[in-house]
């Protein structure tokens, strides 16, 4: 009696959309709680607030309009790519990639760093470039309070090399 044909294996589900999807909100789960970390936390406190997705309230050219966070945390605005984050009574917006080649950029805990997994730059939990290929600190953009919200400038893009002191005020006080 013949043997009967096995059918072709199922394919591997590494490139549908729905595994993509996963593989981006593990990544960008990770890079939040590095931003956290990067406002002066330590590790430990950083893994503890909590990530939220979400969007902009409003669109206005390159102004960005996000209520003001009830509480520390970070957000994410995938659309945008903007990172929003309320710790120790400020509020911070972060680019979500790396300076060097725009990679979204991890977020090493064991270590406490940010690290770029294309060329292995790493950053201190402020942001500020430790080692690897990029020449420069994580970016910030530039931001202003608005009643309860917070308008973030997509064009006011801080870098510390060149930018240092807008880079280091690149924040709201509440």
């Amino acid at each position: 009696m013949p043997h009967a044909q096995s059918p072709d294996p199922a394919p591997s589900c590494e490139a549908c959309p729905l595994e993509e999807r996963r593989a981006f909100i593990r990544q960008a789960a990770l890079v939040l709680a590095g931003v956290v970390a990067a406002l002066g936390g330590a590790p430990g406190k950083a893994r503890a607030l909590p990530v939220r997705f979400g969007r902009a309230l409003a669109a206005a050219g390159d102004l960005l309009t996000y209520p003001i966070p009830a509480a520390d945390g970070a957000q994410i605005d995938h659309d945008n790519q903007v990172i929003l984050v309320r710790y120790q009574q400020k509020v911070y917006a972060f680019n979500l990639s790396c300076p060097h080649q725009n990679t979204a950029l991890h977020w090493q805990p064991e270590d406490g760093i940010f690290q770029c997994p294309k060329h292995h730059s790493r950053y201190q939990p402020d942001g500020t470039f430790i080692s690897g290929r990029a020449t420069r600190s994580m970016d910030r953009f530039g931001l202003r309070r608005d009643a309860g919200n917070v308008i973030v400038n997509v064009a006011l893009f801080y870098r510390q090399d060149r930018n240092p002191a807008e880079w280091t005020a690149a924040f709201v006080a509440l």
